[in-house]
């Protein structure tokens, strides 16, 4: 992963990571011990969704640029819906609080959302990528090859 994709991997994954550890203490005095294995494995699939999904676009945007916009909209729709869907799926289930789960899933998912966003919108990336036939003065390009 080149240097602005982890950049930005950690920027989102670490506050998500701090924002689920706080969520695992609350839901711990709050629910007790299931409560805060509820809150660990919400954010544990907010981290593995979530840097899944980044990884997919930012692979998306290097291989196939012109569908970036629309891969990024139907990957952040298909990462909502799977985990709506994981939410149904433990709806019921006594290995932990399926209200803390679901709280934290959502708290961490906003968190996660808003530090990428964020860290997208801090990142330098070259939109354009600079023309490398252009000499050092910028006055006309170099010529390479046969002129006769």
């Amino acid at each position: 992963m080149p240097s602005n994709d982890a950049r930005i991997l950690l920027q989102a994954a670490l506050p998500t990571a701090a924002a689920g550890a706080v969520a695992a203490v609350v839901s711990g005095v709050v629910a007790g011990g299931k409560g805060a294995i509820g809150a660990v494995l919400a954010t544990i699939v907010v981290i593995l969704f979530m840097g899944l999904g980044l990884y997919v676009l930012q692979r998306t945007a290097k291989s196939l640029p012109h569908l970036f916009q629309a891969m990024g909209l139907m990957l952040y729709a298909a990462q909502i819906l799977l985990l709506f869907i994981f939410m149904a799926a433990f709806k019921n289930t006594t290995l932990f609080n399926p209200r803390a789960f679901a709280f934290t899933l959502l708290a961490t998912t906003l968190v996660w959302i808003a530090l990428q966003t964020r860290a997208h919108m801090k990142a330098k990336i070259l939109y354009v990528e600079p023309d490398s036939g252009v000499s050092s003065k910028g006055d006309k390009p170099e010529k390479t090859g046969h002129s006769s």
